[in-house]
């Protein structure tokens, strides 16, 4: 298989055997060996790669990026941050000056993930390096680094421009090529002749099935293509999410609307990660302990599959049936989702080991509108807490058209035990999980009265 792109400024052309072949892995066997492997599952930030395409830059994490998804588009590694004269960039320089690098195996992913948020004007730096982990030098100095380069000019040579759109691949209908569909309807009649094969969206989750399972996934197809599957629209009736839409588009679409959602999203995962993984995937999976179905379901979202030219819709908490079961036919694949627009009265609750980018062990939605002092309209949805996720039935109907009041929420909380049966893992014990629940109810409460989140209470 042939991948046309642009690597640091050169148009390439990669032929590969195994379409499951990583970036990384790709560029160290080139000799482009400043692309680390360290944790090799997307965790650790050392392979970031600052990668272009028609939606502009975006670091992305290289160990968990297959060599089709390139296709057409612009990669710029560690070795292409300075300029072709060797000049360095504003964050190596910045690096440098403010002794950002110690023992210097994560630098080079910092370097390249600042250098994309800089080319971005992102000054979030916390948030925008917070998916690359350092061992030595601790975080102070990178951060003076990234602020110091803040206010500088983009170098030219950063500017990427991806290659012209590369022509429609569905070759491997029958044999082992994989397909790269340009477009739903492509992807709908691929799929449909090849209802066992899997599909690769931001590879974010089968990345690993690959890079520490070692499974051969058979027939597979990437997706990256499909542009006509991306996009957030708001309308006056509903916010519709395209299935490939990325989690930091996501993120910033949802905001204005959601913004207990929102600061979900950005604790999901780092940057490369949210760059990547896609709304439609983190459905799909089935995980009963992915973070987007409880406030999907709490906004009592719909989920639009398609199989072919035949297409249907579901409350978005009917498709989950039981544990690695959901309720997607062969050939079938998750085309949309919509939110019903709604007057923002979400709160989102997530418990997790470390404060972000960490898997939950209890995560909690709540919407919980107010009419004359009266709650109408509860829904509750918890992940983590069973197979699935689920709604807390009991808990909304002890809620429901209660006063908007601590002692309702304290009454109802104790009906969780009702609701769910929780297993007790790594991650939590049963008892802890619904003390959890319990927990995270009255945080809602007195978060929706006025009190500070969580995540604005300080020293």
């Amino acid at each position: 298989m042939e991948i046309p792109f642009r690597l640091n400024g050169e148009a390439v052309t990669a032929r590969i055997d195994d379409p499951t072949v990583t970036l990384l892995d790709w560029l160290r066997a080139r000799g482009l060996t400043g692309t680390k492997e360290g944790c090799n599952e997307g965790d650790c930030g050392a392979c970031s790669v600052v990668v272009t395409d028609a939606r502009g830059a975006r670091p992305l994490n290289a160990c968990i990026l297959f060599m089709p998804q390139l296709r057409g588009r612009a990669v710029r590694t560690v070795e292409g941050i300075a300029a072709p004269d060797g000049t360095l960039h504003p964050v190596q320089e910045a690096m440098i000056e403010h002794h950002g690098s110690q023992c210097g195996f994560c630098t080079p992913g910092f370097v390249t993930t600042m250098a994309c948020a800089h080319l971005n004007g992102r000054t979030d730096h916390a948030d925008q390096i917070a998916g690359n982990l350092c061992r030595c030098t601790g975080y102070a100095p990178i951060l003076r680094a990234a602020e110091a380069a803040a206010d500088l000019p983009v170098p030219d040579h950063m500017r990427d421009a991806p290659l012209p759109h590369p022509a429609e691949n569905t070759s491997g209908a029958r044999g082992p090529a994989p397909a790269c569909p340009t477009s739903a309807d492509a992807l709908a009649d691929w799929y449909l002749a090849n209802p066992d094969a899997t599909l690769v969206a931001g590879a974010t989750d089968v990345g690993l099935w690959v890079t520490k399972q070692f499974r051969d996934l058979g027939p597979v197809a990437f997706l990256a293509d499909c542009d006509d599957l991306r996009g957030v629209e708001v309308t006056g009736d509903a916010i519709e999410i395209g299935a490939l839409t990325d989690m930091e588009t996501l993120r910033h679409a949802l905001a204005p609307h959601f913004p207990a959602f929102a600061e979900l999203l950005r604790r999901y995962g780092s940057v490369q990660v949210r760059s990547a993984a896609t709304l439609g995937g983190n459905v799909a999976n089935g995980s009963p302990i992915g973070d987007s179905p409880p406030p999907l379901i709490a906004l009592g979202a719909t989920l639009h599959l398609r199989r072919g030219n035949e297409r249907r819709a579901m409350p978005l908490e009917d498709f989950f049936l039981e544990y690695g079961k959901q309720d997607r036919r062969p050939g079938e694949f998750v085309e949309r989702v919509t939110i019903p627009r709604q007057p923002d009265a979400l709160s989102v609750q997530k418990l997790s080991k470390r404060f972000d980018q960490d898997i939950s062990a209890v995560c909690g939605a709540f919407r919980l509108p107010v009419e004359d002092g009266t709650l109408r309209g509860v829904r509750v949805a918890f992940g983590g807490m069973a197979g699935i996720p689920a709604r807390a039935r009991a808990v909304e109907a002890a809620l429901e058209g209660q006063p908007f009041e601590e002692a309702s929420f304290a009454a109802a909380a104790p009906l969780f035990a009702e609701d769910f049966q929780p297993l007790s893992d790594m991650r939590a014990s049963a008892e802890y999980r619904l003390m959890a629940c319990e927990g995270m109810l009255l945080r809602a409460f007195r978060e929706r009265s006025g009190a500070p989140s969580i995540l604005e209470v300080r020293p």
